[in-house]
């Protein structure tokens, strides 16, 4: 199954309507493995998102871009209250950016990390929320397959939202994905059969799997199972099927019913979907319409005081990134300066095509850059650069938003 629908538009539009120079960087607020992000207002409206800023380099480097586009591709056709929805995206000769909704109390990380403890009532209406949203993936085909604290961030009235689509898979009716992606700790167990090469196959049912983990540990401050990123495929296995997961007593019937319903091992015996979530009479006394338009308070609200994130992520930016993000204008005006330019825009727009999908995957990139990317597919390093590729040359500055 193709992880991504066929296509050869470019998740980037180049023209000039929107750019770097259109937003105020205020600080850093996070990083991950595809990226940083920060703070930022956008200078006409006034109006403050996050920016998700990824290296153009990099990302070449490790082999990333294509789960960059694949991520935009997916996100610029979504919309939902518990999803973190996106609003623009640009780049220029040294970065991708992706413009979203801010939302300012932190993931359930965070909140994990500063010992908060989560009432069970509130992690059930968490449960309602995050199965809304997977409601509505469903219908998209749009498997999330990283569901996890890290990845469900608060507004500042204590909603939860989905975010990160950097490892989804799109489904076709009918079929399953067997591609192997996520967070050991939170994969289904039909995941890491495909680890044991059976490749069986699997669909939304992950992310169910994932949702109890999580529910899990938001109450009892510890996942169900006790594995690294680093424990073979098979002892996991092995840990599904010999462990069980401890109910704490102090816990309601309801909620203990609940959960083994969403850990069962089984996939087709397990709850993975919101009919059958609204079958349970646990939930019978859910408002879902009222959950769906954010009338009910979760019970948590975040600090509205702070920013509800690590504060080493802005002394990194300022003092160790050695590429800052608030200094990119003198940056690349000191480089048009230095290449002798008139001023122009100096980007070279290339194309790969990925065999054997066909999936065309636009770059921008400076003079220099293009000139090693050339050097490294000459001299045959694989992994880097895919074997064919085709060089289209073009000069303009890129920016793309979301159809209104």
């Amino acid at each position: 199954v193709s992880m991504l629908a066929e296509s050869e538009t470019s998740v980037f539009k180049y023209n000039n309507d929107l750019n770097f120079d259109h937003f105020q960087i205020l600080r850093a607020i996070g990083k991950g493995s595809f990226g940083k992000v920060c703070i930022v207002q956008k200078k006409d409206t006034k109006k403050m998102y996050a920016m998700k800023y990824m290296n153009k380099l990099k990302c070449v480097e490790r082999n990333e871009v294509r789960n960059v586009f694949k991520e935009l591709q997916i996100m610029q056709n979504l919309e939902h209250p518990f999803l973190v929805n996106f609003w623009y995206s640009f780049q220029d000769e040294e970065d991708m950016f992706m413009v979203v909704d801010l939302l300012l109390g932190g993931d359930l990380r965070y909140h994990l990390q500063q010992n908060v403890h989560f009432t069970e009532s509130t992690v059930k209406h968490y449960v309602c929320e995050i199965a809304l949203a997977l409601h509505y993936l469903c219908n998209k085909r749009i498997i999330h397959r990283d569901i996890k604290p890290d990845n469900i961030l608060l507004d500042e009235h204590g909603h939860a939202h989905l975010t990160d689509f950097n490892i989804a898979a799109i489904v076709k009716e009918d079929l399953k994905a067997t591609s192997i992606a996520g967070t050991k700790p939170y994969m289904a167990p039909e995941l890491f059969q495909s680890f044991e090469g059976t490749r069986p196959g699997y669909s939304f049912a992950v992310d169910w799997w994932s949702l109890g983990i999580t529910a899990y540990e938001l109450l009892r401050g510890q996942r169900p199972y006790i594995m690294r990123a680093n424990t073979p495929a098979n002892e996991i296995l092995q840990t599904f099927h010999k462990a069980h997961p401890c109910y704490t007593a102090a816990w309601s019937t309801g909620i203990k019913s609940l959960l083994p319903k969403l850990l069962c091992v089984d996939a087709q015996k397990r709850i993975s979907s919101l009919s059958e979530l609204q079958d349970l009479e646990y939930l019978s006394d859910v408002n879902w319409d009222a959950v769906l338009n954010k009338q009910i308070p979760p019970g948590f609200l975040p600090d509205r005081r702070r920013l509800n994130c690590d504060p080493t992520f802005e002394l990194e930016e300022m003092i160790l990134e050695s590429k800052p993000l608030h200094k990119k204008k003198k940056r690349l005006a000191r480089k048009t300066r230095e290449s002798g330019s008139d001023g122009s825009p100096q980007v070279c727009i290339f194309q790969i095509t990925i065999n054997p999908c066909q999936y065309i995957q636009q770059y921008t990139y400076n003079r220099k850059i293009m000139k090693l990317l050339i050097k490294m597919y000459l001299s045959g390093l694989k992994g880097i650069v895919h074997p064919k590729m085709e060089i289209d040359i073009n000069y303009s500055p890129s920016s793309c938003s979301k159809p209104v």
